[in-house]
């Protein structure tokens, strides 16, 4: 699985979904970011992630 650091998830969400993308559960919440999860065209699962910076500082 590729991860990949994002910034607004949950507007990306969104675009992603309008486009037609399969987007794999809910978002998850935690203190260091927010984490979404969708599939390419070929079924590969790929992390997106939003980090909360202050909690790495």
């Amino acid at each position: 699985m590729q991860n990949f650091r994002v910034h607004d998830l949950e507007e990306l969400l969104k675009k992603l979904s309008n486009e037609g993308v399969t987007i794999v559960g809910d978002m998850q919440t935690y203190e260091y970011g927010k984490f979404a999860w969708i599939l390419d065209l070929e079924g590969n699962k790929i992390e997106l992630w939003e980090p909360v910076d202050s909690a790495f500082q």
